[in-house]
């Protein structure tokens, strides 16, 4: 495989090619914020808060989902870019319901750690307060709409790690959810192995397990890990 040779904030770095500026980035040791992305399952790009300014580029580029290309220049922290990313993490704020203090999630969030490193104090956008449900159908989890930030990490998961396709994404504009089982009421849906993946993905406090108290929903990401890296090296295969 070829190597390409290109700078990342000034520091010039040789990597493979077909890696991600995301990847290229972190084995370099340049903290670049992620929100949508989870190690082991692909990137869609979705909530655009790796975003980067390459030289050529006329737009910012998401680092997750772009590859590394010959002489690339790359700035990944520029006032431009602080400036979006925290304007990105007040929309997610103003346009769901999240209120931390009675968030299961709270102190082990990452959008509360996004909000913490983006340096937002408040919103200066007007909250939306929208009225969503929450569907505690299921005998084990239950899905809070009102703390969803649509990265669609339990979507993928579900899908290319357990194969279930429990999740997908309906509606358009305002209305755009996750759902389980083309809207059917999680309970209902056959397909769902219990396996509980979506919760250890879920960014936020939206998808939890029941019986959990406020600031107690801690999750297993080295679960998921070590099931994507026994599944590479055939560990189950005989």
């Amino acid at each position: 495989m070829s190597v390409k040779t290109l700078t990342i904030d000034g520091v010039p770095i040789a990597i493979e090619e077909g890696t991600t500026v995301l990847e290229a980035a972190r084995q370099n040791g340049v903290h670049i914020p992620t929100l949508c992305h989870l190690e082991g399952i692909s990137d869609v790009g979705a909530c655009r808060l790796c975003l980067v300014e390459i030289n050529g580029s006329p737009k910012l580029q998401p680092a997750c989902v772009t590859e590394v290309a010959e002489g690339m220049n790359i700035r990944t922290n520029t006032e431009t870019l602080q400036d979006y990313r925290r304007t990105i993490v007040e929309l997610l704020f103003a346009e769901g319901n999240h209120v931390c203090a009675v968030c299961v999630a709270n102190g082990h969030c990452e959008l509360q750690d996004l909000a913490i490193e983006v340096g937002m104090d408040h919103s200066r956008l007007p909250y939306r307060f929208p009225e969503r449900e929450i569907d505690v159908s299921h005998d084990r989890f239950g899905i809070d709409h009102n703390r969803c930030v649509l990265c669609t990490r339990c979507v993928r998961v579900c899908d290319e790690i357990e194969g279930a396709h429990v999740w997908d994404v309906a509606y358009r504009g305002a209305a755009l959810k996750v759902v389980t089982g083309l809207n059917q009421p999680w309970g209902a849906v056959d397909a769902c192995t219990s396996c509980g993946k979506c919760v250890d993905a879920c960014p936020t406090g939206a998808i939890f397990r029941k019986g959990s108290t406020v600031a107690e929903m801690e999750r297993d990401r080295d679960r998921l890990e070590f099931i994507v890296n026994a599944r590479k090296d055939h560990q189950w295969t005989r």
